[in-house]
């Protein structure tokens, strides 16, 4: 018989550079665009740049995405792409999303209801 405790829950599939919301995002637009601009991915996201130039810094870091500035006359552009790592960690971490959302729709009987769930303990939905 199988101990439970040795399973691994879905959310230990989750990495954490790329499951922060504003990450997310960015590796999303570049898998659907190829590559983007700063003021896009800021705009679109509703960012700073300082905010933004952070979250691509870990991107960067951890070689999911290039980052090139270019000049257009005087003026600057900074362009971001995904790379195969970083298109191959969405897909990861779409795919541990899609177990964790199966495993709470057993445990919760589909239900699609905002409405809370009389038999689940106090504080559940």
């Amino acid at each position: 018989m199988t101990d439970p405790h040795d399973e691994q829950h879905p959310a230990s599939g989750l990495d954490d550079v790329v499951h922060q919301r504003a990450r997310l995002g960015i590796l999303t637009i570049l898998t659907e665009a190829r590559e983007a601009d700063f003021s896009y991915l800021k705009r679109t996201l509703h960012l700073t740049d300082g905010n933004l130039g952070r979250h691509l810094e870990v991107l960067v870091g951890a070689g999911y995405v290039t980052v090139e500035k270019t000049y257009d006359g005087r003026r600057g552009r900074t362009w971001v792409r995904i790379t195969g790592p970083g298109r191959q960690a969405l897909w990861t971490e779409v795919r541990a999303l899609e177990a964790l959302i199966a495993d709470v729709r057993r445990a919760g009987g589909a239900r699609t209801s905002a409405e809370p769930d009389e038999s689940a303990p106090s504080g559940m939905p």
